[in-house]
């Protein structure tokens, strides 16, 4: 009967784990549109505004529609997620929720003020002189940023947990304030709100690559493609600086995963870096060595000492193959993106132009899905590599879990919901893409007397 229940119990636990992955999967890419493209929109307005170039405003237009299709998505998957807290983790939030419930609470705020500016925004293009419809839009910039760093810091201390202490097993002396800039916060959401810039640039002139692959080559889809690209492009060093200070916090203080990251067994000085490479029998193989690498990278000192996976006992270690290759699949992609912004950056540095080879070209329309890929592995990184913790070293997964066995039909109908959500999401943004958006004669007559639809 035992066995029955921990299969049981085993089965549930997967299936809320799953649910959740799926959950925040999906609503991260949206989430990073939400936050990135606003900016990207207002920054072409205000140079067709600047410049008198009719395109920089048709693409204006033709953006905002898109976000204002993706904030009503988004809205959707966020109200799942947040019902998701309380119903699969009861343990945790019933436990720990009034430690982690501030950011939640002004993520909810900065969420109903980036949906009352937006709403102005779209609606009042025509109706307000040009500088005062775009500020409207700053409430959306610094809302969007706010909800991710809300939203982010949470989680922060789900790494990091501070602000509380435990007394006879009850949660004492709350400090929210502490609990949300706990110590993994700064890396964590500096990360994240350039992962989301790079996300939604690299996404929106992926868009533009595959038309002007397309013979699509107009001043129209070449703005299209570099406004976003440029910016996603001038974000990415930034990020990996950012992404090396985040490694070395790991470093620091979650050795454990750090030891999963880069699949590191035994305790040693002088460790190397694992390229590649699939853990076996407790030891890295078929990977390529880079001898001291890890001790020089995580320490700044090629003889510093770097604890292995072998100081904890198994039932607390990750699971070492997924952190490994989540983080290789990360940290690969984002070099190739910063190799392909410096490949156009280097031509349009000599000939003010865009790389002639259509190679050039088919790299950028998988820049899209590349910083996609990066962003999903990045949190596998996070999320995976910190089990069985669900708080790092306070409670574990299997605690916090709701131990009702209807939790995979849960599962089953979220899976549901967001089939739906996708092919609705697409359809609508194809039929937006289709349209007409440039008139046939622009130079004839101001964007402001035709409507794109």
């Amino acid at each position: 009967m035992g066995d029955v229940l921990s299969a049981a119990e085993a089965g549930g636990l997967g299936a809320a784990r799953s649910q959740m992955a799926l959950s925040l999967g999906w609503h991260i890419i949206v989430a990073c549109l939400g936050v990135g493209m606003p900016a990207i929109t207002v920054f072409a307005e205000w140079r067709g505004h600047r410049t008198g170039d009719v395109h920089y405003r048709l693409l204006a237009r033709r953006w905002a529609k898109a976000m204002g299709v993706l904030f009503a998505v988004g809205a959707v998957s966020g109200t799942i997620l947040s019902f998701e807290m309380g119903l699969l983790w009861p343990g945790m939030m019933g436990t720990y929720g009034q430690v982690i419930g501030l950011p939640f609470s002004l993520e909810g705020i900065a969420f109903f003020i980036e949906a009352i500016f937006l709403g102005i925004y779209l609606y009042a293009w025509d109706r307000l002189p040009p500088r005062q419809h775009m500020l409207t839009a700053l409430p959306i910039l610094v809302a969007g940023v706010a909800s991710a760093f809300f939203v982010v810091a949470a989680n922060a201390w789900m790494q990091q947990p501070v602000g509380f202490q435990m007394r006879g097993g009850r949660v004492v002396a709350v400090d929210p304030w502490e609990a949300m800039f706990n110590p993994a916060t700064p890396p964590q959401t500096v990360h994240m709100i350039l992962a989301a810039f790079m996300v939604a640039g690299f996404l929106m002139a992926s868009v533009y690559a595959v038309a002007m692959l397309r013979g699509r080559r107009d001043r129209y889809h070449r703005l299209g493609f570099l406004v976003p690209f440029t910016i996603a492009a001038l974000v990415t060093p930034v990020q990996i600086g950012v992404g090396d200070w985040a490694a070395h916090f790991v470093a620091d203080n979650q050795p454990v995963k750090l030891a999963a990251m880069e699949g590191v067994f035994d305790t040693a000085r002088g460790v190397p870096l694992h390229v590649g490479g699939i853990a076996v029998d407790g030891e890295m193989r078929y990977g390529l060595e880079i001898p001291r690498g890890l001790s020089l990278l995580a320490h700044f000192d090629p003889d510093a000492q770097v604890a292995g996976l072998n100081e904890v006992p198994t039932r607390d270690r990750p699971p070492v193959n997924i952190t490994h290759w989540a983080f290789q699949i990360m940290v690969g992609c984002g070099f190739a993106l910063l190799a392909l912004s410096a490949w156009l950056g280097l031509v349009w540095r000599r000939r003010k132009r865009l790389p002639g080879t259509r190679w050039f070209l088919r790299a950028a329309a998988l820049s899209g899905p590349a910083a996609v890929l990066a962003l999903e592995s990045g949190w596998v990184v996070t999320e995976v590599g910190r089990q069985p913790w669900i708080v790092y070293r306070v409670m574990r997964t299997s605690e916090a879990v709701n131990p009702a066995s209807g939790v995979v039909w849960g599962f089953v109908v979220v899976s549901v919901v967001y089939l739906v959500l996708t092919v609705a999401t697409v359809y609508v943004l194809r039929r937006l893409a289709r349209d007409q958006p440039v008139p046939i004669a622009p130079q004839e007559r101001d964007v402001a007397e035709f409507k794109v639809v």
